[in-house]
């Protein structure tokens, strides 16, 4: 196996990188600000476009390249089989909700995201250096497009098999998802999200073993240290995304960056009360009260996106962080509020310190 060093730069020349860094696409968090900023310190920026529409995509893309030369990647989730709703019990988590917030129509749970067809073609429109997937795979019509565009597809994984099923499919990259990550499970069976839980550095060398492919690691790094160890365990590049979150180019609430930096490992815990999909948010009064025994099981996804919609909005208006949605990782203790670009330059000298390394990729 190459070098840790070698590997990164090798990656780096490929992608059009000068440092082996990777913002995490975060939907609601993608501010273009803090792409560009990761951009210009050599990193690869990202947008999470779930809730964009295809205008919304363009006019995100639009401002980054204006604002910065250089790479980035647009994330598009795949969808989810049609929920199954089941009235009686939506009735039962709107009046839970209604506790937390505003009273919660009847209707909704019926909203949806986005066309996700619409948004692939806005993305073969745009053109981006990088398109990267999560919570599935893309359909192989849209893969084929994908390549005839001269585009790359990184496939966001959270188990070994998910990974050879990307390598399978087309993938140019497979993005390695550990359990730390803040935000939502990235598994392609939702119904396997808090079943199948592994650590980023168990999982890790698992992947690189299993798949030819580049392998990039993501979840609970935030600091030089963590980025030499994915290095030295067979990634090729860092993904970083709660790391950036207090940085100013952010722009999230300040309730939420605020309870970031106070947040250590064991004060995050995987929830459904937002959107009805596992993700790791901070274990706010919410969260806690959502898995208490009592409470009503939140519906599924979109449904439950759609019924705490109204708490999310009022908690954004009044500042509230027990009622935020304030998905969290478990390395949001080593976050800084810092300018982004000087922590991704931080961060990679650190790890080529660590790494015994004396050039940059």
């Amino acid at each position: 196996m190459p070098s840790a060093q070698s590997r990164a730069e090798s990656f780096c020349r490929r992608f059009g990188l000068k440092l082996p860094i990777l913002l995490a696409p975060m939907a609601g968090a993608s501010a273009p600000s803090l792409s560009i900023a990761v951009m210009r310190a050599g990193g690869l920026g990202a947008c999470g476009a779930l809730l964009m529409q295809p205008d919304e995509i363009v006019a995100w893309a639009d401002e980054v390249r204006a604002g910065a030369d250089g790479p980035y990647q647009l994330n598009l989730w795949i969808p989810d089989p049609p929920p199954r709703r089941e009235p009686a019990h939506e009735d039962r988590v709107r009046a839970f909700l209604a506790g937390w917030g505003p009273p919660v129509a009847p209707n909704a749970g019926d909203a949806t995201p986005p066309d996700f067809a619409a948004q692939c073609d806005a993305l073969i429109a745009i053109r981006p250096p990088i398109v990267s997937s999560v919570m599935g795979l893309y359909p192989a019509a849209f893969v084929a497009r994908l390549k005839a565009a001269g585009i790359v597809w990184v496939a966001n994984v959270s188990t070994v098999a998910e990974a050879r099923a990307a390598e399978a499919a087309g993938a140019d990259v497979v993005a390695v998802q550990g359990m730390e990550a803040g935000g939502h499970r990235g598994c392609f069976d939702a119904g396997l999200a808090e079943r199948q839980q592994v650590g980023l550095f168990a999982l890790l060398p698992a992947v690189v073993d299993a798949v030819k492919v580049p392998v990039v690691a993501t979840g609970g790094i935030a600091d030089a240290r963590g980025v030499a160890a994915a290095l030295l365990l067979g990634a090729s590049a860092a993904q970083i995304g709660t790391g950036f979150l207090r940085t100013p180019e952010a722009k999230i609430h300040p309730a939420w960056a605020d309870a970031l930096a106070h947040a250590a490992p064991e004060d995050t815990m995987l929830t459904r009360a937002f959107s009805g999909r596992a993700g790791r948010s901070i274990a706010t009064a919410y969260v806690r009260a959502a898995a208490a025994a009592e409470a009503p099981r939140p519906a599924p996804y979109p449904v439950q996106r759609g019924l705490s919609a109204g708490m999310r909005s009022e908690a954004q208006k009044t500042g509230d962080g027990e009622r935020m949605q304030a998905w969290c990782g478990q390395a949001a203790f080593i976050a800084r509020a810092e300018p982004a670009g000087k922590i991704v330059r931080e961060i990679w000298d650190g790890a080529r310190d660590l790494l015994g390394g004396t050039t940059n990729p």
